[in-house]
Parts: C-alpha cells; sequence; structure tokens
C-alpha cells in the first residue's frame, strides 16, 4: 500500500465534538509545531451551539510558508462516531486514520487504501481517571501525547508550553503532564513511528508572531487613537470589542488617577451601537463599532446619517455566513455590496481588506485616519477565517512619531482670522469640505447637523440645485477616496502572460499556493491583491492589460465582481468568476482547479507539495 511521506508539509485534521475541550488540545499542537520552527496555520471550524456538535481542527503545516488551505487531509485524527465517514473520506489516498480503538469498528468502516492506528484513548483515560469530565478533558491530551511520538514532534517542546500555561498551577501542570505521558508512552511501546508526514526541527518561523485579527484590530484601534466603542454580541467579531477593553485597561488609563481614557458600552442593540458611535465622532472622538452582516442589515439606516451628514465613523464587519442568521460560525466575503451601497439613496462606502492580522492592525487604525480625512463611515471588512482564527503574521510596526491625521478642521484661530466656513462647501475641489467641532469658538464655526437636504452652508434646502451640488461633491469626494485608500498590490507573473487574476483578504494565503502550483503546471498569472474599495485607476488598468481575469472570491452572488463591473463601467467582459461560498475557508486545490478548468488545462495533483507517495 502507498503511503504518503512528508517532512514539514502536510495536513492533519482533528474531528471532535463541541463542548468536549478538545479546542485546547488541538491549539497546544499547532503551537508546538510552531514552537520547532515550522510554519503552521491552523483553521477552528465549529458550530454554533455550545455542546455536542461536530467540530474540526485543521492544521496545515507547511515549512514553505504557505499559509492557507491547501485541500485534502494528509492524517485524520477521527473522535467523532457521528462524522466519521465523511472524515474517513476526507483522506488522501496513502494517508493516515488515527482513532480510539477501546470499542470495535466494523471493517467496513474502514478504507483500504489509508493506514490506520488506532490507540485504546478511552480505556487509558479510564483507568487513570475517575471523574467524568476529567476522563474526557484528559482524553484530548492523551492524543496529543500519542502523536508527538507518532510526528515526531519533541516531547520537550510541550513540556515547556504545559509549563507556561499552567504557571503558579502546579496541579493543573502535573496533571496535564500525566495526561500527555499516558498517550506518549503507550505510542513508544505499541505503536511503529514515526510515520511517513514528519516534523522536524527547522527555523522558517523566524520573528513572526502567531494572532488572530480580532485581536489585532482591538490594538490596531487602540494604537489608532479611538477612544469610544459601542457594540452588541454577535459572533464572529465580538472579541474585537472585547480586546479593545482589554488593551485599553493596559494602555488607556491614568496612572496618576487611575481613570479611564476610554469608553465602551454594550449598546441594547446594533442599531443603539452605530447611533452611539456617530454622536461620539460628531463630538470629536474617535468612535468604531464592531459587528457582523446581520448586524450592518439594522445598522443601514444611521449608517446613511453618517454619510450624509459626514461624519467620521469606523465599523468594523468581521463577516460570516448569510443570508439572516445563516452560518453564524462559517466564513464568507459576503457582505460586500451590503457594505459597500449600505443605506437607501444614493450612497457609496468605502471598504478595506485585510489579507492577516497584521493587515487588520495597521488597516484598523488607517481606517480611523481615513474616516477623519474624509468625513464619512468606513468600513474594515474582515470575516471570520481572518478574525477568529491565529496566523502567523508580520509583527506589528507602529512609526515612531506618527500623529494622528483628522483632516479639515477648522480652528479657533482660523475662524477668527475670518476664514469663510462652510460646512458642505467644497473649496478645495476634492470634495471634502471644512468642519468644526463641538465648543471650539463661542460664536463662530457652529452649524446644525442634519439628515436632509441642505445647501452648503448647513441650510435647510430642499431646492434641486442644492442637492445636485451636495450629492455631485460626495461623488467627488468617493474619487478622492480611491487615491488615498490602500493600493492594489501587483505581482507579475515569472512569464509573460495574457491573464491576471484578482483576490482580496483572506482569499491570500490560499492564492499564493494556488499561483505557485499552477505555474508548476504551464500556467501563468499575474495577480492583483485589492486592499480597498473604490479602486484606484490602476484597477481597470490591470484588467483592460489582460485577455482574461480570474476574480476570486468566498460568496455566491460574485459581489466583487459585481463591484468592478459596475464601479469601473468594464464594456467589454473579461472578468471570469471564481466563487467559493460552502462556508469553510477556501483551498488552493479549488482555486487552481478552477482556473485550469476554465482555461482547459489538465493540473498535476499536489503540485505545490513536497509529498510523496511511495508504494
Amino acid at each position: 500500500m502507498k503511503q504518503i511521506e512528508a517532512i514539514n508539509d502536510f495536513v492533519i485534521k482533528f474531528a471532535n465534538v463541541n463542548g468536549s475541550g478538545s479546542a485546547s488540545a488541538n491549539e497546544l499542537f499547532a503551537k508546538a509545531i510552531l514552537r520547532m520552527g515550522v510554519p503552521v496555520s491552523p483553521r477552528n471550524i465549529f458550530p454554533s451551539n455550545i455542546q455536542g456538535m461536530p467540530t474540526w481542527y485543521e492544521a496545515r503545516v507547511c515549512e514553505k510558508g504557505y499559509l492557507g488551505r491547501r485541500g485534502g487531509v494528509d492524517m485524520m485524527v477521527a473522535m467523532n462516531p457521528q462524522t466519521w465517514d465523511a472524515d474517513v473520506a476526507e483522506i488522501e489516498p496513502g494517508g493516515y486514520l488515527f482513532y480510539d480503538s477501546t470499542r470495535p469498528i466494523p471493517e467496513d468502516k474502514f478504507r483500504k487504501d489509508i493506514h490506520v492506528i488506532g490507540v485504546p484513548l478511552t480505556e487509558i483515560s479510564n483507568s487513570a481517571y475517575s471523574d467524568a469530565r476529567q476522563r474526557q478533558l484528559f482524553k484530548n491530551i492523551i492524543y496529543v501525547g500519542a502523536l508527538s511520538v507518532l510526528l515526531g514532534v519533541d516531547a520537550t517542546v510541550f513540556e515547556k508550553l504545559f509549563s507556561e500555561q499552567f504557571k503558579g498551577k502546579e496541579a493543573l501542570l502535573d496533571s496535564n503532564m500525566k495526561a500527555f505521558n499516558l498517550g506518549f508512552d503507550y505510542a513508544k511501546k505499541n505503536l511503529k513511528a514515526p510515520l511517513g508526514i514528519q516534523v522536524r526541527r527547522s527555523d522558517q518561523v523566524g520573528n513572526r508572531i502567531f494572532t488572530d485579527g480580532n485581536s489585532a484590530i482591538g490594538l490596531g484601534c487602540v494604537y489608532g487613537g479611538a477612544t469610544f466603542a459601542a457594540w452588541y454580541p454577535i459572533t464572529p467579531s465580538s472579541s474585537v470589542p472585547e480586546a479593545f477593553d482589554k488593551f485599553c485597561h493596559k494602555f488607556r488609563v491614568d496612572s496618576e488617577t487611575g481613570s479611564n481614557k476610554f469608553a465602551i458600552v454594550q449598546a441594547e442593540d446594533e442599531l443603539a451601537s452605530i447611533g452611539m458611535v456617530i454622536g461620539a465622532a460628531w463630538n470629536g472622538a474617535r468612535a468604531f463599532t464592531a459587528t457582523s452582516g446581520p448586524g450592518i442589515s439594522l445598522m443601514t439606516e444611521f449608517i446613511g446619517l453618517a454619510y450624509f451628514a459626514e461624519i467620521p465613523v469606523t465599523i468594523v464587519n468581521v463577516q460570516r455566513g448569510g443570508p439572516s442568521t445563516g452560518m453564524p460560525t462559517r466564513t464568507q466575503q459576503s457582505d460586500l455590496i451590503a457594505c459597500a451601497y449600505a443605506s437607501h439613496g444614493d450612497t457609496k462606502h468605502v471598504m478595506l481588506f485585510p489579507q492577516d492580522p497584521q493587515e487588520c492592525f495597521e488597516h484598523a487604525a488607517t481606517s480611523l485616519d481615513l474616516a477623519e480625512r474624509l468625513q464619512t463611515p468606513i468600513f474594515l471588512m474582515t470575516d471570520l477565517d481572518i478574525g477568529m482564527n491565529q496566523r502567523l503574521c508580520d509583527p506589528f510596526v507602529w512609526e515612531e512619531g506618527r500623529t494622528y491625521d483628522r483632516g479639515k478642521v477648522m480652528t479657533a484661530e482660523d475662524l477668527e482670522s475670518g476664514k469663510d466656513f462652510g460646512r458642505y462647501k467644497d473649496v478645495d475641489g476634492d470634495g471634502i469640505p471644512w468642519r468644526t467641532l463641538p465648543g471650539t469658538h463661542p460664536t463662530k464655526g457652529s452649524f446644525f447637523t442634519r439628515g436632509t437636504t441642505r445647501d452648503p452652508y448647513a441650510r435647510y434646502s430642499e431646492k434641486g440645485v442644492d442637492y445636485i451640488y451636495n450629492m455631485e461633491r460626495l461623488l467627488r469626494k468617493f474619487e478622492t477616496a480611491a487615491t488615498m485608500v490602500p493600493q492594489p498590490v501587483v505581482k507579475p507573473a515569472s512569464k509573460t502572460s495574457k491573464f491576471g487574476v484578482i483576490y482580496f483578504g483572506s482569499t491570500s494565503p490560499a492564492m499564493e499556493e494556488a499561483l505557485d502550483a499552477l505555474g508548476e503546471d504551464g500556467v501563468f498569472l499575474d495577480a492583483m491583491r485589492l486592499r480597498a474599495f473604490p479602486f484606484p485607476k490602476s484597477v481597470k488598468e490591470f484588467i483592460d492589460s489582460h485577455e482574461k481575469v480570474f476574480v476570486v472570491e468566498q460568496n455566491r452572488d460574485a459581489q466583487m465582481h459585481t463591484l468592478l463591473m459596475n464601479e469601473l463601467e468594464i464594456v467589454n467582459n473579461n472578468l471570469v468568476k471564481v466563487l467559493h461560498y460552502d462556508g469553510t475557508p477556501i483551498t488552493a486545490r479549488f482555486i487552481a482547479n478552477a482556473i485550469q478548468k476554465s482555461l482547459g488545462v489538465a493540473g498535476k495533483p499536489s503540485a505545490s507539495s513536497s509529498r510523496k507517495e511511495l508504494a
């Protein structure tokens, strides 16, 4: 029988039951590999209930540094009888099945083209522990101990991780090490190890950090000068304001008085939260809210107010599967059109698309700057994959001396000098008016903020000419925004190509691997990673310079494709849709296969992988 052989290049997937305590054990396993200097990219696929439903944890181990999902599973740790058949079916031919062999399983439940490794985990756990909850929890640590032997992960790494996690809690440290050693000793004595897939020490992690996008956004908002946040809990965005709260208590408390230099409000709903943010921003605070698709739906009327009254707010949208309640613990890029044109009437909004936690940190601060420079709502568009999964990324950098860009704000001195102040008047030709903050001057610079039409001096008006002036100015401002937002990143193909590909956000890690795999098959594409909407001129130029351009996104309705067609007024449609929307993060194989199929090119399996299948 063939067996997959690979060093530091494989996919391992854990199939567990939600609420069993498996998540912390699986995360421990991933961190141990990371500590051995090998890049790893884990993804937790979990249900929206509290306990009893299937959950999976997939870890991509790849010394080359690919951090997206590859597709396929080399080793399945099958701990859930409910999903056994589907889990076993995912394993690549020549791959490995690790399972609890305490109870016999019928022969027809196995595949003849995979290698089966049974460990009586329940029996071992029951023999060592009498408490039912301990038996369940420590069974997870037992299989981690066995896997360390099978895959060659240094046991001393786990010892150090345990000592860090349970520092000062000696009883927990001892009990976890006991469970780990139970699995380790059983595998050493009874199993043939190591397997064909192995982990060996390397130095490919470098100085990169391991964190999640939501935490990065919370920290970025602190560094970016936010002093107010209002939110209503919703998966998968709740950990953004929670992280902001944690970092504020660390960095935003007056050392002398102990008073907080921030305010965070958990509102009664999403509509209230955006209303509070608008009020705080109108008063001069840098303010944001965090939500997901259903929250955006509730916020739209107030978003329209912020757009029309030109109040700077930042809205973090950690997207999930939709519509309605949809798949609250799955990922998609399916709120693009909802956010681009949020609210009724003619509206257009700025959106930023970070690809990893490092950009989440940077774009959070940038969003706060852009909101004030443009005096408009800014959407920071992430998703569950970026927001809740830990990812290797470059360290966060904050330039010394960087100041907050508050945009066009008239001071008391400006007003006193006799400068003409028209709150909605375009005096610079960029569509952005000047504003004043409350209390700037005792008698000058005041204006009435309204959601109804007005003239350039904020005076109520229903004249068509005033309305047209205002709406066309807002369009000029949107055009100006295209020059201010983060610009696209272009990666030319290694050979001249008439084909291109456009992608963005969480699709990026899988796209990088897919491009390499396609190149090995002789398919070369120039690549453009979008980082913002509105689209700069370079996007249209990229599309026009290629015979065919693939647009890769994670939604059913090709929303980015629609935005490109609509906003760039593309007539000769050379854009090809590549759509993935089952709720799981897109894979490199899916992208490569879709592009190869469209071009009529046959690809080689696992072209980008160093895995070998040996007889």
